[in-house]
Order: C-alpha cells, then sequence, then structure tokens
C-alpha cells in the first residue's frame, strides 16, 4: 500500500491525467505547492513501488497498477466531499476537511460512509430532514 503522500501524488497525477491527458512534474509541484525536485523524487519511488513507469528525461506514466489506486483515491476524495456536504459542513471547510481526514479513515469506513451516502441521494427528503434537524438544533 502507498503511504499517505504517495497517495497524493498518485491522486493528482491520476487528475491530471483524466482532465489534461498528461502530468508533469511542474504541474504536479504547483498542484501540491511542492518544488520540482520533490516531484521528481516521489515520482522515483512510485517507479520502484511500480505505480508508475519513470524513464529519466523521457516522463513517466501510471501503471495500471497506479491508476486503479488514483481511481479508488479520487473516488474516496469526492465521496468525502459529498458525505461532509450532505451532513452540513460549510462549503468553504470541506476541501481542508477532507486533505486532514481521508488518509486516516480505513477503507471499510470508507465504504460505510458510502453506504450513508448512497442512503442518503436514493430519496432528497433524508437530506432536507437532516438540515432541519441540525436548524432545529441551531435555534434552540
Amino acid at each position: 500500500m502507498p503511504t499517505p503522500s504517495m497517495e497524493d501524488y498518485i491522486e493528482q497525477i491520476y487528475i491530471l491525467i483524466e482532465t489534461k491527458g498528461y502530468a508533469r512534474v511542474s504541474d504536479i509541484a504547483e498542484e501540491l505547492d511542492v518544488h520540482p525536485s520533490s516531484v521528481t523524487k516521489m515520482i522515483q519511488k512510485l517507479d520502484k513501488s511500480e505505480f508508475v513507469n519513470y524513464e529519466r528525461y523521457r516522463g513517466f506514466m501510471l501503471t495500471d497498477k497506479g491508476k486503479k489506486v488514483g481511481e479508488r483515491l479520487l473516488y474516496r476524495h469526492d465521496l468525502l466531499e459529498d458525505f461532509l456536504e450532505i451532513i452540513g459542513v460549510k462549503e468553504e471547510n470541506i476541501y481542508d476537511d477532507v486533505e486532514g481526514i481521508e488518509h486516516h479513515l480505513s477503507w471499510n469506513s470508507i465504504d460505510r460512509i458510502d453506504d450513508l451516502v448512497r442512503y442518503f441521494k436514493e430519496d432528497e427528503q433524508r437530506v432536507k430532514d437532516l438540515k432541519a434537524l441540525q436548524q432545529s438544533k441551531l435555534s434552540n
């Protein structure tokens, strides 16, 4: 399994490839707010762990293993954003909260959150009822 830091890189590479068709060291560095040299070092680690295929001076690509992990990490991130939105977390807090918790939850917890999100999305009235409950607590 990748470390939390490796996960951040794999997720970002996956997002860049999905949106732009490619991922460059400079793009990753900008998105993660790190130095390009740090990105290069991590790409080399990801190559050794078989998440990317890296050729010096030629670039890198996600392996099938890296794509699968990247897809799962993006799914986790998006799911947690949905979950926090449903439970009423302020929009300006959601991204930072997800970044703070996503590496600390087991995949079992992620699966249970997925069940809960699906439950709420199946019937919009459930979300409305939850928000009404939150409003009534704020009023008291």
